[in-house]
């Protein structure tokens, strides 16, 4: 069994950028060379994810598509080319981890819009494909993630077992966050913080106790502000929507640990609890963790047994490699 494994990297297809290429944004120069130069290897060459990862001191990585280069998951697809852009990314990623199944497990691409249609697709990269599970947005359109449309993905993916990874896309704030890469820097975990709010007072973790969702970037900020939600509950009617508080529902969420900082890894344990955190580097962006591991050495407090559990026993039993 693997001692280390990373939740958050990522791969990119070919093929779905180039079917979802009139959907992009504005081009940012500095992306562009990004791409262009450190980002292109990284996606391109198996043996640089595969350096990179031993120069980490990762065994395992958890692979799912780049959301920025799916504009916005494809959630905007009429049915025949979401069925398109699901099929490219999920082929590009089931190749890549069987080209190296020791070292590489996948998440899929679903369209959510069409949430029936994406259970089916759930249940098939499960199965044909060996899947752990999936990769999904903060918001799928219009729809929030408690939106009772909803129900069949979360049903399916609770029956499954499977990992429903949680990445946002941007934010919806527009040009409030359109300068200093504020959409990046902090709307993508406002937008996560938003989400897991919907999940907990829209009922969806109450009604599905054993869904795995596990939330990039530190669960947003949720975390470090869970009494104000308490807070809320206890005192707006409008809020009193779920039998428990907002923090015990959260305490089901797993979260990896890309908060950058030992004192940042630790206040998330002693939110959530050991139990509820695995690593994560964001492979291979220059908004992600080159360090995973030096940085929860150096968090204090934390016991052996804990430590481990982070490195990799709750991902493995996220992604049903563990009987635990």
């Amino acid at each position: 069994m693997p001692s280390t494994i990373d939740i958050h990297a990522h791969a990119r297809s070919p093929r779905l950028a180039a079917l979802t290429a009139d959907r992009q944004g504005p081009p940012n120069p500095h992306n562009e060379r990004l791409m262009q130069t450190r980002y292109q290897a990284a996606f391109d060459s198996l043996d640089v994810r595969l350096q990179t990862m031993d120069r980490q001191g990762i065994d395992m990585q958890v692979v799912s598509h780049v959301p920025s280069h799916i504009a916005n998951f494809g959630y905007w697809a009429e049915r025949n080319l979401a069925e398109q852009i699901v099929e490219a990314a999920n082929s590009h990623i089931a190749d890549l981890c069987r080209a190296k199944p020791e070292r590489l497990v996948g998440l899929c691409l679903v369209a959510l819009q069409f949430p029936e249609m994406a259970a089916r697709q759930l249940e098939a990269a499960m199965g044909s494909m060996g899947m752990r599970g999936a990769e999904i947005s903060t918001r799928v359109n219009g729809m929030e993630l408690d939106d009772e449309r909803l129900e069949p993905f979360w049903a399916a993916a609770e029956q499954l077992g499977a990992l429903i990874f949680m990445h946002p896309s941007g934010s919806t704030l527009g040009q409030r966050l359109s300068k200093y890469y504020l959409a990046n820097v902090i709307g993508n975990p406002l937008d996560t913080t938003i989400a897991l709010s919907h999940l907990i007072f829209g009922g969806v973790l109450e009604r599905h106790p054993r869904l795995k969702i596990c939330a990039a970037h530190g669960g947003g900020y949720l975390p470090s502000y869970t009494p104000r939600s308490d807070h809320g509950f206890e005192v707006r009617p409008e809020a009193q929507t779920i039998p428990h508080p907002p923090s015990h529902y959260l305490r089901q969420v797993f979260v990896d640990t890309l908060v950058y900082k030992p004192e940042n890894v630790a206040h998330i344990i002693r939110q959530l609890g050991a139990s509820q955190v695995v690593l994560g580097t964001d492979y291979p962006f220059d908004m992600g963790e080159e360090h995973p591991l030096e940085v929860l050495e150096t968090v204090e407090g934390l016991s052996a047994s804990d430590r481990d559990r982070i490195k990799s026993g709750n991902a493995l039993r996220l992604l049903g490699l563990s009987s635990d």
